[in-house]
């Protein structure tokens, strides 16, 4: 059965979804994790998984940042805190963060997540061979592709189905930059209402978020990826993991996108077909919440990524 991964923002977010049927969740902190929808603290992490394994729901932490040396001890006492919350997978891009679990009597499952370089099976079951038991893919995969990882891989597969995708990433903080120098083709705009920052591309008429945190400045994809109506080959190929990511969304956005994908999953277990005649007024309540600056797109599915 595919299991639907989901976002949380708080620990009284992680109610609301479990109510709406979240099968898992992606928990975190900046100082270890990339781009994670909500910060949790230790305490607020431990709290988090213990209401999450109540439910008999997944609890998986994201440890895929950049580490250099200086961060390698905080990361071996991460993880062994996480072992002692017995989480049920450790998500990680960096080889230190294998290295420390292999220390543990009893390690943690590993997810596999290095954004844009998960691109081949060869990747996945290399990484299989290192204790991965999943590997997350590319956003910028095409269906193709996808599906013929997923018949070559040896371990699990997680695809994103909904949410934004990360166009570029530096570790320093750049925002300043952006005030000082621009051109004409990228300006700054800025919803004094809002605290979200859009670099706004004059000639696509694209805006794109951007935002500073622990692991430097993050520049998103100006178009969420909205795969509601196209699960039907992802499901008949078994894909493991559909994976919403809330990243710069309200808790009352990620739960209504829960919700309507919970219902797409049910009715494609229940009949495919009443999926096939049902799955477009599904996503009407998205639709009618979704921010007008970003509209939908189908990502990469249906064409090849042009670098």
């Amino acid at each position: 059965m595919t299991e639907l991964l989901v976002t949380p923002k708080s620990l009284s977010h992680i109610e609301d979804l479990i109510d709406r049927g979240a099968d898992a969740f992606v928990l975190g902190e900046q100082k270890f994790g990339l781009r994670v929808a909500g910060e949790f603290n230790r305490e607020q992490l431990s709290q988090a998984v213990s209401l999450i394994h109540k439910h008999n729901k997944k609890a998986y932490v994201a440890v895929n940042g950049i580490f250099h040396n200086y961060h390698l001890p905080a990361l071996k006492d991460y993880i062994d805190f996480l072992h002692e919350l017995r989480v049920d997978r450790i998500i990680f891009g960096d080889p230190a963060v294998v290295m420390y679990v292999k220390e543990q009597q009893d390690p943690i499952p590993l997810n596999w997540d290095a954004e844009t370089l998960v691109t081949n099976y060869f990747q996945c079951n290399y990484w299989g061979g290192k204790g991965a038991k999943r590997a997350v893919l590319a956003r910028e995969l095409n269906l193709e592709e996808i599906l013929n990882i997923k018949r070559n891989a040896d371990v699990e597969i997680e695809v994103q189905v909904h949410g934004m995708t990360c166009m570029f990433q530096s570790k320093r903080m750049l925002l300043g930059n952006y005030y000082t120098f621009q051109d004409r083709q990228m300006k700054i705009k800025r919803d004094h209402n809002d605290k979200e920052l859009l670099l706004y591309d004059e000639e696509r008429d694209n805006l794109y978020p951007v935002y500073e945190d622990y692991n430097g400045t993050h520049i998103m994809s100006p178009n969420d990826i909205c795969l509601l109506e196209e699960l039907t080959p992802l499901l008949e190929a078994k894909i493991d993991s559909i994976k919403i990511d809330g990243l710069l969304h309200s808790e009352t956005y990620i739960n209504i996108c829960t919700e309507q994908y919970r219902q797409a999953l049910d009715l494609y277990n229940q009949d495919p077909e009443v999926y096939e005649d049902e799955k477009f007024m599904l996503v009407d309540p998205i639709e009618d919440i979704q921010p007008e600056h970003r509209p939908f797109d189908e990502g990469f599915l249906y064409k090849q990524t042009v670098y």
